[in-house]
Protein backbone atom coordinates (compact mmCIF):
# COMPACT_ATOMS: atom_id res chain seq x y z
CA UNK A 1 0.00 0.00 0.00
CA UNK A 2 1.14 3.25 -1.19
CA UNK A 3 1.42 6.12 1.58
CA UNK A 4 -0.89 8.45 -0.01
CA UNK A 5 -3.56 5.80 -0.19
CA UNK A 6 -3.30 4.83 3.48
CA UNK A 7 -3.68 8.48 4.29
CA UNK A 8 -6.44 8.88 2.59
CA UNK A 9 -7.92 6.27 4.20
CA UNK A 10 -7.39 7.02 7.63
CA UNK A 11 -8.43 10.54 6.99
CA UNK A 12 -11.78 8.96 5.99
CA UNK A 13 -12.06 7.51 9.16
CA UNK A 14 -11.21 10.40 11.15
CA UNK A 15 -14.25 12.09 10.44
CA UNK A 16 -16.70 10.45 13.53
CA UNK A 17 -20.04 9.85 11.67
CA UNK A 18 -17.64 7.60 8.92
CA UNK A 19 -16.10 5.78 11.30
CA UNK A 20 -19.37 4.99 12.94
CA UNK A 21 -20.58 4.08 9.26
CA UNK A 22 -17.71 1.42 8.99
CA UNK A 23 -17.68 0.20 12.33
CA UNK A 24 -21.33 -0.55 11.97
CA UNK A 25 -20.61 -2.53 8.54
CA UNK A 26 -17.96 -4.24 9.86
CA UNK A 27 -20.81 -5.62 12.82
CA UNK A 28 -23.19 -6.30 10.25
CA UNK A 29 -20.52 -8.12 8.20
CA UNK A 30 -19.37 -9.09 4.78
CA UNK A 31 -22.79 -8.73 3.58
CA UNK A 32 -23.57 -5.26 4.78
CA UNK A 33 -26.91 -3.07 5.38
CA UNK A 34 -29.10 -1.49 3.46
CA UNK A 35 -28.63 2.86 3.80
CA UNK A 36 -31.76 3.07 5.12
CA UNK A 37 -30.83 0.65 7.82
CA UNK A 38 -27.37 2.65 8.11
CA UNK A 39 -29.62 5.99 8.79
CA UNK A 40 -32.16 4.05 11.23
CA UNK A 41 -29.16 2.77 13.45
CA UNK A 42 -26.86 6.49 13.38
CA UNK A 43 -29.79 8.32 13.05
CA UNK A 44 -27.63 10.60 10.21
CA UNK A 45 -29.98 12.53 7.50
CA UNK A 46 -30.22 11.03 4.26
CA UNK A 47 -28.19 13.73 2.42
CA UNK A 48 -25.20 13.62 4.77
CA UNK A 49 -25.63 10.11 4.71
CA UNK A 50 -25.34 10.00 1.12
CA UNK A 51 -22.47 12.55 1.10
CA UNK A 52 -19.95 9.82 4.06
CA UNK A 53 -21.13 6.80 1.94
CA UNK A 54 -19.46 8.14 -0.81
CA UNK A 55 -16.52 9.50 0.74
CA UNK A 56 -15.74 5.69 2.27
CA UNK A 57 -16.61 4.66 -0.95
CA UNK A 58 -14.03 6.30 -3.05
CA UNK A 59 -10.98 5.04 -0.76
CA UNK A 60 -12.22 1.66 -1.15
CA UNK A 61 -13.45 1.32 1.97
CA UNK A 62 -17.04 0.58 1.40
CA UNK A 63 -18.59 -0.95 -1.89
CA UNK A 64 -22.09 -0.45 -2.84
CA UNK A 65 -24.25 -2.86 -4.80
CA UNK A 66 -28.44 -2.45 -5.23
CA UNK A 67 -30.47 -5.32 -5.02
CA UNK A 68 -33.91 -4.33 -6.60
CA UNK A 69 -35.08 -1.30 -4.92
CA UNK A 70 -32.77 -1.52 -2.40
CA UNK A 71 -28.97 -0.22 -1.81
CA UNK A 72 -26.72 -2.21 0.44
CA UNK A 73 -23.08 -0.82 1.81
CA UNK A 74 -20.77 -3.31 2.13
CA UNK A 75 -17.54 -3.12 3.96
CA UNK A 76 -14.30 -4.15 2.53
CA UNK A 77 -12.35 -6.12 4.86
CA UNK A 78 -9.69 -6.58 2.72
CA UNK A 79 -9.09 -2.78 2.55
CA UNK A 80 -9.24 -2.14 6.38
CA UNK A 81 -6.61 -5.66 6.93
CA UNK A 82 -4.31 -3.90 4.37
CA UNK A 83 -4.34 -0.36 6.15
CA UNK A 84 -3.73 -1.79 9.27
CA UNK A 85 -1.26 -4.41 7.92
CA UNK A 86 0.65 -1.09 6.41
CA UNK A 87 0.09 0.80 10.02
CA UNK A 88 2.03 -2.09 11.81
CA UNK A 89 4.31 -3.57 9.01
CA UNK A 90 7.85 -1.69 10.34
CA UNK A 91 7.10 -2.66 14.22
CA UNK A 92 10.01 -2.47 16.17
CA UNK A 93 11.78 -2.11 13.51
CA UNK A 94 13.91 1.22 15.62
CA UNK A 95 14.71 -1.05 18.16
CA UNK A 96 17.26 -2.53 16.41
CA UNK A 97 18.92 0.47 14.15
CA UNK A 98 21.39 1.69 16.61
CA UNK A 99 20.14 5.53 17.73
CA UNK A 100 21.09 8.30 15.94
CA UNK A 101 21.21 12.18 17.16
Amino acid sequence: METEQAARRCAELGNTTRLSIFRLLVKAGGEGLPVGTIQKNLGVPGSTLTHHIQRLAQVGLIKQRRESRTLYCEPQLDAIRELADYLVSECCSLQSEPTRL
